[in-house]
């Protein structure tokens, strides 16, 4: 049996957690929510990556044999860092879907929802350059959208403005692929796909993603042949934030049964530039 880690700057991850959950339902997962600065949108390539090494560090700590970058910025900002630093340790991370956005439009025009970071980083660049070419990539930052998604408010006036104000502009220069470049995204695509309507097709990476995982965990022969079993791995959460208020999200974002009401989600603290729970 593996142990994966997973983490994101808040709850954003989730998304990725329950696709790989559904996938390998046998492994075992920790997942760190750095709550304590989320957005991690807003902030420094530097600055993130100085944040990811510490967190891997951390999930190391715990004995894991997998590491998931459920972040598309801390993916932009550190993912070959990470690898090149640690590279005993097989890491999976995030790129916006545009590849297969290109590659299944009609219209010739897509757009991309992300953060700044992931906008400013060389992945998402390397993506365009490889992926994009005779495609129109309309994007949006989508200023407050991960703020209000970490308050819950998935269905909410303020939400759905944001949206609005992202992809009106879209729809009227005719896209017809939305690509999530935050896991984030994921959890407000019933308010996307009612902005949108039926004939514009939302991407979400994180299944994606989860295959990846799977791929990585054989390849290293991690991975537990009986995953088809009734048997389930073990969930771990902790949170550079208030516990309580992840604990609270949890059953509503992870709406599939794998969690119970008593679940722990444990303190983890920053002391000094290091990550300790």
């Amino acid at each position: 049996m593996a142990l994966i880690g997973i983490f994101d700057s808040g709850i954003g991850g989730l998304s990725v957690l329950k696709a790989i959950r559904q996938g390998l339902p046998g492994e075992s997962m920790i997942y760190l929510a750095d709550q304590a600065h989320v957005p991690y949108g807003s902030r420094s390539l530097e600055e993130v990556r100085g944040f990811a090494e510490a967190i891997t560090e951390f999930l190391l700590s715990k004995g894991t044999d997998l590491i998931v970058i459920a972040c598309n910025t801390a993916s932009a900002a550190a993912l070959q860092y990470l690898r090149q630093k640690y590279p005993q340790t097989p890491f999976v991370g995030m790129e916006p879907a545009v590849k297969p956005a290109a590659e299944t439009t009609h219209s010739g025009v897509v757009g991309v929802l992300a953060t700044p970071a992931t906008f400013q980083g060389a992945l998402y660049a390397s993506v365009l350059e490889r992926f994009a070419h005779g495609v129109t990539v309309l994007q949006d930052t989508c200023p407050g959208l991960v703020a209000q998604i970490e308050a819950g408010n998935l269905e909410g006036k303020e939400t759905q403005e944001i949206l609005q104000a992202a992809l009106l502009p879209m729809i009227a220069r005719g896209i017809d692929r939305v690509v999530l470049g935050c896991t984030h995204y994921p959890f407000v695509i019933p308010l996307i796909q009612s902005i949108v309507g039926p004939e514009v097709s939302v991407i979400d990476p994180a299944p994606a993603v989860a295959r990846q995982a799977r791929r990585v965990l054989e390849a290293h022969g991690l991975s537990r042949s009986d995953q088809q079993a009734h048997s389930k791995g073990i969930l771990a959460f902790f949170t550079s934030g208030e516990p309580e208020k992840l604990r609270a999200l949890l059953p509503r974002l992870l709406d599939d049964g794998t969690v119970s009401q008593e679940l722990r989600v444990r303190q983890a603290h920053w002391v000094e530039g290091r990550l300790l729970g």
